[in-house]
């Protein structure tokens, strides 16, 4: 207790004394927090990727992945609770992500079909929300968000196995694939174009691992893992996972070229043109579809783009509520006949949903988390923590890939976004902490019970 109280009475006059006597607290093992529920946090990641009860069908009624995920956040409230710390931090995001939810509710009674906005807010949206708030306050010490890093960097092997197997086995999609591989069997991942987005954000959080471990065994690792998700990316045929992939390369060309790391700009410059070497000449002729769409034989991209075009004519003729949540797929039957199929665009869907105000928000709740990374890495950067410099690099480049492969996704109530946004939160708080304190503008008061 000495060290406590001494921490305390430099508070007076110190200005970081105040951080420094929240840190001794914190050290102490009677006032730490528990393990369990950053453990349980861990264990739902693990099932909601990985999907083991699809291997092992006996595990289903059990529910795995909401037994974990419900221990999680009624320990880590007990936990806040018990303590007598703050719930939640009021910081842009957090305030961000409570006025979706209140603006998706408010909406509700004018929805095209308020049964099935009931159900995608219950059955996916609020569930992708908790696991943010549980990301960003659960993930409080560096090495609990490193942790989660190699966790989802690891979880990629099995995605990318799978994809590699499908290909070699010729395990491909039966009815209009037209020679794509299978998803794998979880959620998130069941279709080639998830598998790709999946991987596309898994990706960076591997090369900021890689480029802040000093371990050989690990780094050989994890440099392996980054070849192999590269590679399954490709194998999905994906064009919305082509890009996110282009993407990583460009951010990260532009990361290392402003560090100085131009051994590391030429390898990767090198990797890259090995690739579109090694591509099928099918593979080629896909990605020539992004900019020449009547070329796709498939019509997708055709018909993507007349769902898109007329996506934005339904927002500018109906700026302020939209159809609700989850109901823009019966509002372009309306206008080009009944497919049931949801507009491929993230923001699109936010727009038809829930109007420009749903739309204004998500972007703001990006533009936040972007901005978070972003602090951290000006924090960071030369002041021998590098290790969080380079996990926030990762944080941001996933997150990027994610704002450019939305344009061609309709994953918007999805864990995709929330689970990089929540590292992003993570990742700011963490740095708050272990540089002395919150400075800057991107942050806020606290929410107590």
């Amino acid at each position: 207790m000495g060290a406590v109280t001494n921490a305390a009475l430099v508070a007076w006059w110190s200005p970081r004394g105040e951080h420094v006597a929240a840190r001794a607290t914190v050290d102490q093992p009677g006032e730490r927090e528990s393990a369990l529920p950053f453990r349980a946090l861990m264990t739902f990641t693990s099932i909601l990727i990985i999907a083991p009860q699809a291997l092992f069908p006996s595990l289903a009624p059990l529910r795995p992945a909401l037994l974990a995920a419900t221990v999680a956040l009624a320990a880590h409230v007990y936990d806040r609770f018990a303590g007598h710390h703050p719930l939640l931090r009021l910081d842009p995001a957090n305030c961000i992500s409570f006025a979706l939810v209140a603006w998706a509710v408010l909406t509700l009674p004018f929805s095209y079909w308020p049964g099935g906005s009931v159900s995608v807010l219950l059955d996916y949206y609020l569930k992708a929300l908790i696991v943010f708030w549980l990301l960003g306050s659960v993930l409080s010490t560096s090495s609990r968000l490193r942790r989660m890093c190699w966790l989802l960097t690891l979880l990629m092997i099995p995605l990318g196995v799978t994809a590699v197997r499908h290909f070699l086995a010729g395990a491909f999609v039966a009815e209009g694939g037209h020679g794509r591989i299978l998803g794998y069997n979880a959620p998130l991942t069941q279709n080639p174009n998830d598998l790709a987005l999946m991987l596309n954000l898994g990706l960076p959080l591997g090369v900021g691992l890689l480029l802040s471990s000093d371990r050989p065994l690990a780094r050989l690792l994890l440099s392996a893992v980054i070849v192999l998700d590269a590679a399954a990316i490709v194998l999905t045929f994906s064009r919305a996972g082509f890009l996110g992939l282009a993407t990583t390369v460009v951010s990260y060309l532009i990361c290392l070229g402003r560090r100085g790391k131009w051994i590391w700009s030429a390898a990767l410059i090198g990797i890259g043109l090995t690739g579109l070497l090694l591509v099928p000449e099918s593979y080629r002729e896909r990605l020539s579809t992004i900019s020449e769409i009547e070329a796709d034989k498939t019509r997708s991209a055709q018909l993507r783009w007349v769902d898109m075009v007329a996506a934005v004519q339904f927002v500018l003729d109906n700026p302020v509520l939209g159809v609700g949540i989850g109901n823009n797929a019966l509002a372009l039957n309306d206008i080009r006949g009944p497919a049931w199929k949801e507009v491929h665009n993230t923001y699109l869907q936010y727009g038809m949903d829930l109007g420009l105000t749903g739309l204004l928000l998500f972007l703001s709740l990006l533009i936040s988390c972007l901005r978070k990374v972003r602090f951290v890495q000006s924090r960071t950067r030369g002041s021998g923590q590098g290790g969080l410099y380079c996990i926030a690099e990762g944080i941001q480049t996933s997150l990027t890939a994610f704002a450019v492969a939305a344009m061609f996704h309709p994953v918007g109530y999805q864990f995709y976004f929330f689970y990089m946004a929540g590292l992003a939160v993570a990742a700011r708080a963490v740095c708050e902490t272990e540089t002395g304190g919150r400075i800057g503008t991107d942050s806020g008061p606290s929410v107590r019970h």
